[in-house]
């Protein structure tokens, strides 16, 4: 089924996520590409709308990036220019744009003109924005009319017998609450979007690509972590293909408290997953012996993982494939804004499997970002415990205990951790922060307990609140809890005598402590 599609072209916008994240919550399907993506390509993929996205580089700049030359004549559907993309717009059709004689950054009130415009259709005359620029348009270029301003300062334009409209806040970040109804228009009004992108949808669409992909011979192997991604990936292959997909679950031995029989239990008798759990917590421990950087145990716990995992595929000798849970995200980070010459992020490959495994890769989530994950994970009836689980880190609870690793360590550090946890789910407080979790730390304390002086170890309590784990702040969570979860890991947890809660944001520290 061929989907309306939005395109959105990356000028480089911290915020270029967030518009086809809001696009795609109006049920309208949207992908991003690098900004010099060619007319012709944009054309083949027959989009429904144009969205220019904002970018750090100043129109004026001489390596400022543009669109294709032949872009606004060829491209032949309704254009949308945000922030940046509405001063190259201005600047290309033969208007002016220029450094403003101060950066606008934050919040704004913007003035609607009076007349009719599609693009502020039914909103308020008086709107609250947010800007983030520096330059801004001081001619318009011909057949364009203002349609706002904040004070002196051109904030929207438009032509509507082109179609192009542009606005110079940013419509997709939540300090604009109107934003979520200025797209809608753009979407719904002035490209005659229907909104036909729903995980349902995907889901149906996606099982019979997957049969056409695999064919009705093949087997898949899938490598799964416990965590959402792999887990609704691994049962979108199923429901595909049933028990041709063979997964592999490893316990490394720093999982959380029970989390690999617990999930292990899932995956078989509600997930009907075909699925060989490995414990290989030994072979962990021993690698880990001694090691107390940071960077030298992910390496080393990365390289253990390979050779268990490579054991384990080497005895289904007949696997053709390999399931991975790439998400969107990944996927465009890949690609860079500048061109294929310079790379922000090498595209992952869970898990870091070595490429001589010779299997071929399926993808079956590179289209979706997360929440939408999460939404088909419902559907295909994955239990909640799995979906709103918390993320943790690939090394796991290795990265949680500062300095060497020991069974014993592990041991604690689950006890403490599966408290907070407890307590967090019993006040209702879990799913309002976005991380939770307990770190061992290096250092002993002097306390007492009963007549008696102990020297024992601290742990440290993290929670925080967050959209995308790109930034965080500490969750200010009750003191009454706080007070609980002490008492509770001071009394049960046989080793630790005293707690401490991290109260850093992110920046300036990270959200693990590792």
């Amino acid at each position: 089924m061929q989907h309306e599609l939005i395109i959105i072209l990356d000028f480089g916008s911290q915020y270029t996520q967030l518009i086809a994240r809001r696009v795609r919550e109006q049920g309208v399907y949207c992908e991003i590409h690098p900004f010099h993506l060619s007319a012709e390509a944009i054309a083949a993929k027959r989009p429904t709308g144009v969205i220019l996205s904002g970018g750090p580089s100043s129109v004026t700049d001489e390596d400022a990036p543009r669109v294709a030359a032949d872009f606004y004549e060829s491209v032949g559907v309704p254009i949308l220019g945000i922030c940046y993309g509405m001063q190259l717009v201005a600047v290309d059709l033969g208007g002016r744009s220029e450094p403003a004689a101060r950066r606008e950054y934050g919040h704004a009130k913007v003035k609607v003109l009076s007349g009719r415009t599609d693009l502020f259709n039914e909103l308020p005359f008086e709107l609250d924005v947010w800007m983030s620029h520096g330059d801004h348009v001081t001619e318009l270029p011909s057949g364009f009319v203002r349609t706002a301003t904040t004070g002196d300062v051109v904030t929207a334009i438009e032509n509507p017998e082109r179609r192009i409209y542009c606005v110079q806040f940013h419509p997709e970040v939540s300090h604009t609450p109107l934003g979520k109804e200025l797209l809608r228009n753009f979407l719904f009004q002035i490209c005659g979007c229907k909104g036909d992108w729903t995980p349902a949808s995907f889901i149906k669409e996606e099982i019979e690509r997957i049969r056409e992909t695999i064919g009705t011979t093949d087997r898949v192997i899938c490598g799964l972590s416990g965590g959402v991604d792999s887990t609704v990936a691994a049962v979108l292959v199923h429901e595909a293909i049933g028990d041709r997909q063979t997964c592999i679950f490893v316990n490394n031995g720093l999982l959380r408290y029970r989390e690999f029989e617990d999930t292990l239990q899932v995956y078989k008798d509600n997930l009907h997953l075909n699925v060989i759990g490995v414990d290989a917590s030994a072979e962990f421990y021993a690698v880990l012996a001694g090691i107390t950087d940071p960077e030298k145990k992910r390496k080393a716990i990365g390289a253990k993982f390979i050779d268990v995992f490579q054991a384990e595929a080497d005895k289904l000798a007949d696997a053709n494939w390999l399931v991975q849970g790439t998400l969107y995200p990944d996927v465009i980070e890949s690609v860079s804004v500048r061109g294929a010459s310079v790379t922000i992020k090498t595209h992952h490959n869970v898990g870091g499997l070595p490429e001589e495994m010779n299997l071929k890769l399926i993808e079956p989530l590179r289209e979706l970002f997360k929440d939408e994950v999460r939404a088909i994970g419902r559907d295909l009836g994955i239990p909640e415990m799995i979906l709103e689980r918390h993320p943790f880190p690939g090394p796991g609870l290795g990265v949680r205990i500062l300095g060497d690793i020991t069974p014993d360590k592990v041991e604690l550090l689950q006890k403490a951790d599966r408290i907070f946890i407890e307590e967090l789910h019993r006040s209702g407080l879990y799913n309002e922060v976005w991380q939770a979790f307990a770190v061992l730390l290096p250092i002993q304390s002097v306390g007492v307990m009963g007549d008696f002086r102990t020297y024992e170890k601290t742990v440290a309590l993290r929670a925080v609140t967050s959209t995308d784990g790109m930034t965080a702040d500490w969750a200010r969570l009750p003191h009454e809890l706080l007070a609980a979860v002490s008492s509770r890991i001071t009394s049960e947890v046989r080793g630790v005598n005293r707690v401490v809660c991290d109260i850093t944001s992110k920046p300036p520290g990270t959200i693990e402590w590792e």
